[in-house]
């Protein structure tokens, strides 16, 4: 064999190193998996490099635990034979992790407007990474916050009446929920013109889902044309589903399976519908 036929130019050596410039099947996956941890580790270490930030994200919902606790307590009788701490903890979680959530949009705009977005789709990475990465670091904030906030509420009075397995699959079912409210504010913040125009689109949004729901009262004490929509929308559905987990069925009318199943299809849909939706707005981004 001639020397000019085994030669290996400098760019067929790179290639080799590197392997195929377009992945397929299992390479993709391996791939998009690993840019979403780089990316998603990236988030992690800016948390920390702000301690501000987190200091005040994680003093946030400590001060709405003590504030309805200690002020609005006393005034407020959610009945079924339960103190306030233990109604208000199912949603109080929820109120927390949506309000967290307005930090992924918030941070997202702030990215593109800096030009990292476009630095980082002019890299060859998957581009589902940097949404994946940025709503897993959050996701991963918002573990840690459940678990403040549960400390705070054992010390103020909240007894875990269903038993820790009960709390443990209501924290998993409230997680999964703001893991799909994470991508539906990344869209926001993909398509604010700035940081404080994702704010102001993200805050109409979220009050009165928030507010509208069975988070702080009992629906029961609405007017009778609000009830309907407290109950039925997503906000609402999960907060009564994680109650049911939490306090148990003796506290929660209906079935506490039936209220899981239709909190895990909204939690499902909204993602099915947000994720994509976030991956397709990045592409077109600039």
């Amino acid at each position: 064999m001639s020397t000019a036929a085994t030669a290996i130019t400098p760019g067929a050596e790179l290639a080799r190193a590197v392997g195929p410039a377009t992945p397929h099947g299992a390479d993709r996956l391996r791939w998009a998996v690993a840019d979403t941890l780089t990316i998603t580790k990236r988030n992690l270490i800016a948390y920390t490099r702000i301690p501000e930030s987190l200091f005040f994200s994680t003093l946030q919902p400590i001060m709405f635990v003590l504030l309805f606790r200690y002020v609005f307590g006393g005034a407020i009788n959610p009945g079924l034979d339960l103190s306030y701490i233990d109604f208000l903890m199912a949603g109080i979680f929820v109120q927390s992790v949506g309000f967290g959530g307005i930090g992924t949009a918030v941070g997202l705009s702030e990215d593109l407007q800096k030009g990292l977005i476009e630095r980082f789709r002019a890299l060859p990475m998957a581009r589902s990474a940097v949404l994946a990465g940025r709503t897993t670091a959050d996701l991963v904030r918002n573990v840690f916050v459940l678990l403040l906030m549960t400390g705070v509420g054992a010390l103020v009075g909240f007894n875990f009446p269903n038993g820790a397995l009960g709390f443990i699959a209501a924290c998993a079912l409230v997680l999964l929920f703001a893991y799909a409210l994470l991508w539906g504010f990344a869209v926001i913040g993909l398509v604010a013109s700035n940081s404080e125009t994702a704010q102001v689109m993200a805050f109409p949004i979220l009050f009165p889902l928030i507010f509208a729901s069975p988070a702080f009262v009992q629906v029961s004490q609405m007017p009778g044309w609000l009830r309907g929509f407290a109950n039925n929308q997503p906000i609402g559905v999960v907060i009564t589903a994680e109650r049911a987990l939490m306090l148990g069925s003796r506290h929660v009318p209906g079935s506490a399976t039936g209220h899981v199943v239709v909190a895990l299809a909204w939690s499902v849909g909204l993602l099915v519908v947000f994720a994509p939706l976030a991956v397709w707005r990045y592409r077109r981004s600039t």
